[in-house]
């Protein structure tokens, strides 16, 4: 069923066809046995996984494999103390996953609400009011003004029915429907028979049968393409997965062959020699970064959140600050998708219209001078006439202005509002309903004791009626400023009148299809969002490019594309043009092409495909059904909370809950700030584990003891990963990270600065304590091993503490105007060193690591080395910085 062209068939083939009668409607038994066969009207849920699967999921890790038979090794060998700690550690990186992921998912629970809640129908001859839910293909449903269409119908009878299709089609105006059959080839947008589920009725009434339900609607099959949408994986998912497999493998490769060359030179007892093998693994993994980058990650996602952007998942948070291009859609989007008058032309003058939205708050002006509708008849009965040949009115909800009836109708009823005096919409003795048959409305008005036709309607028809022949020198004028309003991307609306007899109470198409006077034009457009014009300009400093990808005509995209910035040329390729391209030349298309207009979903979807495949990281913006495919496909999916259809919700990975182009860009500064946090993060952990590792190695190579067992090893790991490297999460946005480009799409997690950073601490750190170890365990005397592994563990720990002040800063200097901006990262230092202090005089947890509760004098040695650390990096970063700008003044005066 859901391949017939019901569109091109009779309303009778139709009838026939679903076996329903128009007037009686189906039987309840009909109704019964086309449930059973087509079920619920209603779009099919995505399928979720079960929360065990969920569960399980934390584990996919190679890293946490690595660990795991570490446990399994640890257990082997008896050592049920480490066994039960590093599956803890386990334990808890995955229930912080869950948990995060659970959190995600749980902001926008119960948002699949596209269908309305009820519908007229006739059923047994009667009329009933039933859940949208259950309509059946053959019911026959009654639609009237404001109803949410809740199925695909055919229609069968319509009267002056004008229904809003942008969820669909992103068509920003209204669309007047009829029931005339319709040629096979007819696209989505032309189908003027059809009434489409999730689509709104605007004005008039009309019936109906249900031709189409749940999947099987134009929505639906939107729906199905969305769930065939490959998704991808994000910049920081692939960077970890690949970074865990490289560490993962080195690991595991120096621990077989350290394994292999102690055996054979130092002939250590297997035992013993595992157990080291087991303390090098514990410590080369960073175990606690999975549970930290969640964290930072879910911090991100929290303050978008306080900032009307919502992220469905941790990974996208970081996405945002990698875009490169925001693919953004024009209607609701870009625009307000509310109509406004911006000009009008009178026979000679023309005046700007201020104010943008139904919002009666604005100025009509002449040269910059509010024009004063006294003074000015011509003008006054322009207004009049745009207000009294109009069924729309305007109303005021919730401190926000609205319209009932149609958008371009209301609009005029705000610019009448906006002038300096009132306006009367005169009572109409007699009226012509609009029909897009003859392009105009008309009303017979009785005025100062005269009888008046006011006409309205699109210009040509009205120059034609006022007897303006072609080429004639008025009829040249009006064109002219025809050509100026429509070449700024404005639907014209024409006025005009005619005095008649006053004996005349009826009017027909005859009394005015000679003799108007045209009286002026009225130049209409969707006007721009103001905050998203300064958004756009924002993104531009970031080196991110904005594109508008729209359903709308080539003149309007073009001419709101220019007033935003998006582009400044007036190249723009329609969906047609698209659909003769190759993919590759698709790919060269969207490299020097910034409009992209009349695009169906395909279209759509093909272009960020296209952006893909070129390097670029995607943001697609939009808020109608049509957009839903592109925004599954994009890298960022960025849907509209207020006007946005839930499908395209559902589809995304941010909902801006203001529906504010504005908050694209906070959403990709916090992007930007959560990646530079992380990588900050990742400098920090990392020479920790190097560290540890240049012990134990060394140890193992010269043939000495253990310097740390398997469970002191994760105790550093964890404490320092749960303490001073989470204070990172809260560093605010470095000055500057607007005005930089995007990070490249196949930027490196650490690129070779950092390895530089990351092999010197862990060095310097490692070889600071190797040093003193040997110098510590050759006195035994004074030195105990059990006082020195105590001392070696604080050593580490507190040579860390010292290094996340160095880390806190990437390049400049640590004392700066900021040093004391994230109280945070002190209060974590403090709560780190009672941790040390609690893990070394406190019995229970002494024993359970094995410490010794050393003497207040030797806590000097990991303070020293810990300054030492400090001072040395400081200075490095110096140094570092002061090439990096020779090399750049080198570059600019073309010295390299």
């Amino acid at each position: 069923m859901a391949q017939k062209k019901w569109f091109n068939l009779q309303t009778e083939q139709v009838e026939t066809e679903l076996k329903t009668d128009i007037n009686h409607g189906l039987t309840s038994e009909q109704v019964e046995q086309r449930k059973q066969k087509y079920g619920k009207n209603e779009l099919p849920e995505p399928d979720k996984d079960p929360k065990w699967l969920k569960f399980l999921r934390q584990f996919n890790d190679t890293l946490i494999y690595v660990l795991l038979a570490a446990a399994v090794l640890t257990v082997i060998l008896g050592h049920y103390a480490d066994t039960i700690v590093i599956l803890m550690v386990i334990l808890i990186n995955a229930v912080i996953g869950y948990f995060q992921e659970n959190k995600a998912e749980k902001a926008l629970e119960g948002i699949k609400k596209m269908l309305s809640l009820e519908s007229t129908v006739i059923r047994d001859g009667k009329h009933t009011e039933v859940a949208s839910s259950e309509l059946v293909p053959g019911d026959i449903v009654l639609l009237s003004p404001g109803d949410k269409i809740p199925a695909d119908l055919r229609l069968t009878a319509a009267s002056r029915l004008t229904i809003e299709e942008s969820p669909l089609t992103g068509e920003s105006t209204s669309v007047e429907k009829n029931t005339e059959t319709l040629p096979e080839d007819t696209v989505l947008g032309d189908r003027l028979n059809m009434a489409f589920s999730g689509t709104a009725v605007v004005s008039g009434s009309a019936q109906g049968i249900v031709a189409a339900t749940g999947a099987n609607t134009e929505i639906g099959k939107i729906n199905q393409s969305i769930a065939e949408v490959e998704e991808l994986k994000t910049p920081l998912l692939k960077q970890t997965a690949h970074f865990g497999k490289m560490i993962s493998i080195s690991i595991v490769s120096i621990a077989a062959l350290l394994f292999v060359f102690a055996a054979y030179f130092y002939n250590y007892p297997i035992g013993e020699l595992l157990l080291y093998v087991i303390s090098l693994i514990v410590a080369a993994i960073p175990e606690g970064l999975p549970a930290i980058l969640s964290i930072i990650l879910s911090l991100g996602m929290q303050i978008m959140a306080r900032n009307n952007a919502i992220m469905r998942n941790l990974p996208s948070v970081e996405t945002l600050g990698a875009v490169t291009v925001i693919c953004s859609d024009k209607t609701g989007t870009l625009t307000k998708n509310e109509m406004t008058v911006q000009s009008i032309e009178l026979s000679d003058r023309h005046l700007d219209v201020t104010g943008t939205g139904y919002a009666p708050e604005g100025n009509i002006l002449e040269n910059n001078q509010e024009v004063n509708i006294a003074e000015n008849q011509e003008l006054h009965m322009f207004l009049s006439n745009v207000l009294t040949v109009n069924d729309a009115y305007l109303r005021k909800e919730d401190e926000e202005w609205t319209i009932s009836g149609e958008p371009t109708e209301g609009c005029l009823v705000t610019l009448a509002e906006k002038a300096n005096q009132e306006i009367d919409r005169l009572p109409i003795l007699s009226k012509i309903p609009f029909d897009s048959s003859y392009k105009y409305m008309a009303g017979l008005v009785e005025k100062d004791g005269e009888k008046i036709i006011y006409v309205k309607g699109a210009p040509d028809r009205l120059f034609d009626m006022a007897g303006l022949t072609e080429g004639s020198e008025e009829r040249r004028l009006w064109e002219d400023k025809m050509l100026a309003r429509s070449s700024n991307g404005e639907r014209i609306i024409g006025a005009a009148y005619k005095y008649i007899e006053a004996d005349k109470t009826q009017i027909d198409h005859e009394d005015i299809c000679e003799g108007l006077n045209i009286i002026g034009l009225a130049g209409i457009l969707d006007p721009p969002r103001e905050e998203a014009i300064e958004a756009v300009k924002v993104c531009k400093r970031a080196g991110i490019q904005v594109k508008m990808i729209t359903g709308d005509h080539k003149a309007t995209a073009l001419a709101i594309a220019k007033q935003m910035g998006i582009t400044e040329q007036d190249n723009v390729l329609e969906g047609r043009d698209l659909d003769q391209l190759s993919e590759e030349e698709i790919q060269n298309a969207v490299q020097h092409v910034d409009v992209f207009a009349r695009t169906s979903p395909e279209n759509k979807l093909q272009l960020v495909t296209a952006m893909q495949e070129n390097g670029e990281i995607t943001a697609m913006t939009g808020d109608g059904v049509n957009d839903a495919p592109a925004l599954k496909r994009a890298d960022i999916g960025v849907s509209m909370g207020i006007k946005g259809t839930e499908v395209a919700k559902e589809a995304s990975e941010m909902v801006l809950v203001d529906d504010n182009f504005n908050t694209i860009v906070n959403a990709v500064k916090e992007g930007r700030r959560v990646y530079d946090n992380l990588k900050k993060t990742i400098l920090f952990i990392l020479p920790t584990n190097g560290a540890e590792a240049f012990l134990i190695v060394s140890a193992l190579i010269v043939g000495m003891n253990m310097p740390l067992s398997p469970i002191q090893v994760l105790y550093v790991n964890m404490v320092t990963a749960v303490t001073v490297s989470f204070a990172l999460a809260f560093e605010k946005l470095e000055p500057g990270a607007m005005e930089r480009p995007p990070r490249p799409a196949n930027a490196k997690l650490l690129s070779p600065y950092y390895m530089f950073r990351i092999i010197l601490v862990s060095l310097l750190v490692g070889g600071a304590i190797m040093t003193m170890n040997v110098t510590l365990l050759g006195d035994p005397e004074h030195y105990s091993p059990e006082q020195v592994t105590t001392i070696t563990l604080h050593s580490i720990v507190i040579a860390q503490l010292f290094h996340v002040f160095n880390v806190r800063n990437e390049r400049h200097f640590a004392f700066n105007k900021d040093f004391f901006s994230n109280k945070i990262a002190f209060m974590l230092a403090g709560v780190l060193i009672v941790l040390q202090f609690m893990v070394t005089y406190i019995p229970f947890l002494r024993n359970v690591f094995d410490l010794y509760p050393i003497e207040a004098k030797y806590w000097i040695y990991p303070f020293v080395i810990g300054i030492m650390t400090f001072i040395i990096i400081e200075i490095e970063k110096y140094i570092t910085r002061k090439i990096t700008a020779a090399r750049a003044f080198n570059k600019e005066n073309g010295k390299e």
